[in-house]
């Protein structure tokens, strides 16, 4: 019961730490890393775009890149730090 329980919860943790990631072919841009790291692995964004507070205020950037079908969006923080990764078609 114990080992299922261990078990489990490691699964649970590998799968959300896994959750804001991107391969990029040999290597992963995950979120907690910077924007220099960002564009030296996905290379430029296709489409920047304004991230807002509900007064207006500047909260960071939206950085789109469009890859093999896919959309990739990176939301970046004023200190320029990756905070979320999502990946759409």
């Amino acid at each position: 019961m114990r080992a299922t329980a261990l078990l489990l919860a490691l699964l649970l943790a590998s799968g959300t730490s896994l959750a804001d990631s991107y391969d990029c072919g040999n290597r992963v841009v995950t979120s907690g890393g910077g924007i220099g790291c960002l564009v030296e692995i996905a290379g430029k964004p296709d489409l920047v775009t304004p991230v807002q507070n509900e007064y207006g205020a500047h909260r960071g950037e939206k950085w789109s890149c469009f890859r093999n079908g896919k959309t990739i969006a990176f939301t970046i923080d004023t200190n320029g730090k990756i905070v979320s990764i999502s990946e759409s078609r």
